[in-house]
């Protein structure tokens, strides 16, 4: 604050017949209150962040938070209403029917006369049901033989589409599906192979299984990642992951058509660029997280859920800010008359 300057509410008169030690105390007074101000108005606002204003997931939210009320319950009873139209199951057509079963009167339920002829609209019923399921055991044999003539020995060879281990590639497959996939234990991946598909799998043989999987699985991979490094803009996110009781982190890569997720060791700007690569020049939709700080700013997309919060935030924070939010939000819901959720950015 300048001293030559009165502050507000004392004239200029009064000002300069003021003693400059006074003048220099309430400048010097003012100012830290200024700065108080400054300060209180950070901690309160630090504060008030809920999940609806940052960041912060919904289960750190104190019980002042004011949520959406719950929709109120009507009349209704449970079930389609009078009038709804129903989407039951579709009826498969006759060429995609295992077998049928067909019940046809023989005679008249009224006089007993011999019944002749087709139905042309029988009524239909479908049932769905799994086969039972039984394992195809293959074995390869090699003979040897030898020789009437000279007596030399002669072996057969392998066929060349014999599998190496002694899982076939759709077993494998299940098996690296229900623990890639779904996070299934070998344990139970152990028990559901028994128990479904009636494969007795000792539990050594499951991870061995997936690291053969994952070796088949690396240049499928590595053309998928290459696809996205080629998209104009990628959405890009990172979790925390533990492999083997070690801290990682879970990169996805994500395309309207492709969608690529890496284990690497860290959240580090080198992970974001071992999975778009050094030469990426599209468009990168991500949260603020310090490894994206690195991109050029056209290179950026923020997430649109991260800024619909922040301007919740200035409405939360009061005064000129307020307005601002208020119209930055009014502007969201331009861009996404359906929410948020409805698109995809960038």
């Amino acid at each position: 604050m300048d001293e030559k300057q009165p502050p507000a509410g004392i004239t200029v008169a009064d000002w300069q017949a003021t003693p400059k030690s006074v003048q220099q105390l309430v400048v010097g007074l003012l100012t830290t209150v200024d700065q108080l101000q400054q300060a209180v108005a950070q901690l309160r606002e630090q504060v008030n962040k809920n999940s609806q204003n940052s960041s912060k997931p919904p289960s750190s939210d104190p019980p002042s938070v004011k949520r959406k009320p719950p929709k109120v319950k009507g009349q209704r009873q449970r079930g389609g209403q009078p009038g709804h139209q129903g989407k039951g199951r579709r009826l498969k057509p006759p060429d995609q029917v295992s077998r049928f079963v067909v019940s046809r009167p023989i005679s008249c339920g009224a006089c007993g006369t011999l019944l002749l002829g087709e139905d042309p609209e029988p009524s239909r019923h479908q049932v769905t049901e799994l086969p039972r399921i039984e394992p195809e055991v293959v074995e390869y044999q090699v003979h040897c033989l030898r020789c009437q003539a000279c007596g030399e020995p002669t072996r057969g060879h392998w066929p060349a589409e014999m599998p190496t281990g002694c899982l076939g590639p759709r077993l494998q497959a299940v098996t690296g599906y229900l623990s890639g996939r779904f996070g299934v234990s070998r344990r139970d991946t152990q028990e559901l192979l028994a128990t479904l598909f009636r494969v007795e799998v000792g539990l050594g043989t499951i991870p061995a299984q997936e690291q053969r999987l994952s070796q088949a699985l690396a240049q499928p991979v590595e053309a998928a990642q290459t696809f996205v490094q080629q998209q104009p803009a990628v959405n890009v996110d990172e979790t925390g992951w533990k492999e083997a009781n070690q801290s990682g982190w879970l990169w996805v890569g994500s395309t309207p058509e492709v969608a690529v997720f890496l284990l690497r060791p860290s959240r580090g700007r080198q992970e974001l660029t071992g999975l778009l690569g050094a030469d990426y020049a599209g468009i990168v939709g991500s949260d603020r997280a310090s490894a994206y700080n690195a991109l050029p700013d056209q290179q950026r997309q923020l997430c649109w859920s991260h800024l619909r919060r922040d301007f919740q935030a200035l409405v939360d924070r009061g005064g000129n800010s307020a307005l601002v939010g208020r119209l930055l939000l009014a502007q969201v819901k331009l861009f996404f008359p359906c929410g948020i959720g409805s698109a995809m950015a960038p």
